[in-house]
């Protein structure tokens, strides 16, 4: 769901039924415009830098980015820190949504400076409760340089 205006929300997670419901909660309350899903580390930082398959793409800056750290071929932590140690990517805010509830993936993302880390609710009602308030709040009520 790519439109000429840029990306609201770049979603990088591997988890089909997830993103199934991450997108459907997002249009049930209007948050997204456009959303990009991408299932690994490799794409998410090729998107982001507009390399392999993204290479003709022009650049959109996503208003937020939702990463989980669980990632097939380049794992989260390290997406984030490229992200962050990237010129061109380090202001984008970056939201760990991801089932890890280790401390050590907790205090590896804020060092790298991801701006909220959120837990992953196992429960379909709470998770899309939580999915719709991530939403709201950077989408709509949160101020970026991005709109």
């Amino acid at each position: 769901m790519m439109a000429e205006s840029g990306v609201d929300i770049l979603l990088i997670e591997d988890n089909s039924n997830d993103v199934e419901l991450i997108t459907r909660v997002f249009r049930k309350h209007n948050l997204a415009n456009t959303m990009v899903v991408l299932k690994n580390g490799v794409e998410a930082l090729e998107f982001l830098s507009g390399q392999g398959g993204h290479i003709d793409r022009i650049a959109p800056t996503p208003k937020v980015i939702l990463l989980d750290l669980k990632l097939p071929k380049v794992d989260g932590i390290e997406v984030l820190r490229r992200i962050k140690s990237d010129e061109r990517t380090r202001n984008i805010p970056v939201v760990i949504l991801t089932s890890s509830t280790e401390q050590r993936d907790l205090k590896a993302a804020y060092e790298l400076g991801a701006n909220s880390y959120v837990t992953k609710p196992i429960k379909f009602a709470e998770f899309s409760k939580v999915v719709a308030e991530l939403g709201m709040y950077w989408l709509i009520l949160n101020k970026s340089p991005y709109r």
